[in-house]
């Protein structure tokens, strides 16, 4: 069932989202500055790329802590709210439901990705 899930989320639109997420963390890792965050949009852009079957675990101490509030305040508030939009929106049919708990689950790491890890 992961499989399937997975083919038709890259058909209706999850390999686009996940080129986005990959093309952001090569341009964030032009700098140096730059490597951590595009370290995370790296691990977007996997989560992104086939999301059923995968789970997140969260993690990290106060160098994490410090990392998502930055974060947040930064990108990680809007793009959370964008995913849980499209969580919401892909809810409101029967059929949409299992795309939108995986945006739902997408917007969670978006909000905090510092000391989370895809697995």
């Amino acid at each position: 069932m992961n499989t399937l899930g997975n083919i038709l989320w890259l058909i209706l639109g999850g390999l686009e989202l996940a080129v986005a997420w990959a093309i952001i963390g090569i341009v964030l890792c032009i700098t140096i500055v730059g490597i951590p965050l595009g370290i995370q949009a790296f691990k977007m852009a996997g989560l992104t790329l086939t999301p059923f079957g995968k789970s997140v675990v969260y993690g990290g101490g106060v160098g994490s802590l410090l990392a998502n509030i930055i974060w947040v305040v930064l990108v990680g508030i809007w793009m959370a709210i964008g995913y849980v939009i499209a969580g919401v929106l892909n809810c409101i049919t029967v059929i949409g439901v299992p795309f939108g708990i995986q945006s739902f689950k997408m917007a969670k790491l978006a909000l905090w990705p510092f000391g989370a890890q895809v697995q």
